[in-house]
């Protein structure tokens, strides 16, 4: 029986570190499932800030992982590796890559790979894994976020954050945000914020007191970093946890350590990219439990901002750096351009 796949396939490549227009479409061969891999034929595919940090030449892929942008894909398994027990060519899946999720067909280690939520669409699903490994490892497990405690999320409305704040009031926890728009507090607030603080026009420690009768949170989820540091630690309570897991406004900072002494705080961080298929395959089987019975019940959803062609992968970077998106960005390659992966319930927000 002749195979149906093409020999190459359309993917987007950094030319050169740059802008969005280093972002362009080339014909590459399509990869080969190694031992323990699978092979996705891919319907979409996550935009995430660390895309737009690689094609700066801020953040290079590790060591054996593709040069190609794209950190989360869904779609439908086409091929599987030597030792691939659990997939099946034909399942519906997503799944966490190290890089090379903007093509039309991607590999990812079996650890690393999902089943799709009876109730997501293939665009919703390619959403869901890199926010979601990194708000469950960094809030819960690094944070130990736990129910009845407080967290304040900084960038609420970036995919990371309306995530992290949908997650949050899951498990029971009180939760605040910072965000720049009165558009973006209203939406976090509607994904159940408590409050939604106007970083330009508000003291967001100064809140978080009057909100806490002056104790402060019990976890930060910081992606802003600088002089955002020293603020931190003065918001958080007593025991507090800040959860470090991006520096926007830089990664040198100066800081009154007496504060984290004598409050006995923790500050912590990780990046998700450079870690091994074993440790985010623990991750994967901790959200399998734990969060896919709620993204599966609707209780909790990732937000779609916008689609668009693989093909226009620069237009999304635009829309990222301008930041006046609320949720996420993904791309759809002609496959769910089809409804490749099932019904496409995803779409502009």
């Amino acid at each position: 029986m002749q195979d149906p796949r093409p020999a190459t396939m359309t993917v987007v490549a950094i030319r050169e570190p740059g802008g969005p227009e280093v972002l362009v479409p080339e014909r590459r061969p399509v990869p080969e499932p190694g031992p323990g891999e699978v092979r996705i034929r891919v319907a979409a595919c996550g935009v995430n800030r660390p895309d737009v940090l690689q094609r700066l030449g801020r953040y290079p892929p590790p060591p054996g992982a593709s040069d190609l942008p794209g950190l989360e894909v869904a779609g439908v398994v086409d091929a599987v590796g030597e030792g691939v027990r659990r997939f099946r060519p034909g399942d519906s899946v997503c799944a966490l890559l190290a890089g090379g999720g903007y093509a039309e067909w991607a590999v990812a280690p079996e650890p690393q790979v999902l089943p799709v939520p009876a109730a997501l669409s293939p665009v919703e699903a390619a959403a869901v894994p890199e926010t979601f490994f990194t708000v469950w490892h960094n809030v819960f497990e690094r944070g130990r976020l736990a129910m009845g405690e407080s967290l304040l999320v900084h960038g609420g409305a970036s995919g990371i954050g309306t995530t992290a704040i949908q997650l949050a009031r899951a498990f029971g926890a009180r939760v605040f945000a910072t965000v720049g728009t009165r558009e973006k507090k209203a939406a976090c607030e509607r994904l159940g914020a408590e409050r939604a603080i106007l970083y330009r026009e508000e003291d967001f420690v100064r809140v978080v007191k009057e909100l806490t009768d002056g104790r402060g949170v019990d976890v930060i989820l910081d992606m802003v970093g600088g002089d955002y540091v020293p603020r931190n630690l003065e918001a958080l309570a007593v025991e507090g946890r800040l959860v470090q897991i991006a520096w926007l406004r830089g990664a040198r900072v100066t800081a009154d350590f007496a504060r984290l002494m004598f409050r006995r705080l923790w500050w912590t961080g990780s990046t998700l990219r450079p870690r091994t298929p074993e440790e985010k395959g623990a991750i994967a089987r901790a959200l399998e439990e734990r969060v896919w019975p709620l993204l599966a019940r609707g209780e909790v959803r990732p937000v779609i901002f916008r689609t668009f062609p693989l093909e226009a992968a620069a237009e999304a970077h635009r829309m990222m750096e301008a930041d006046v998106h609320i949720g996420k960005l993904v791309l759809v390659t002609a496959f769910g351009r089809e409804g490749g992966g099932g019904e496409d319930r995803g779409g502009d927000a």
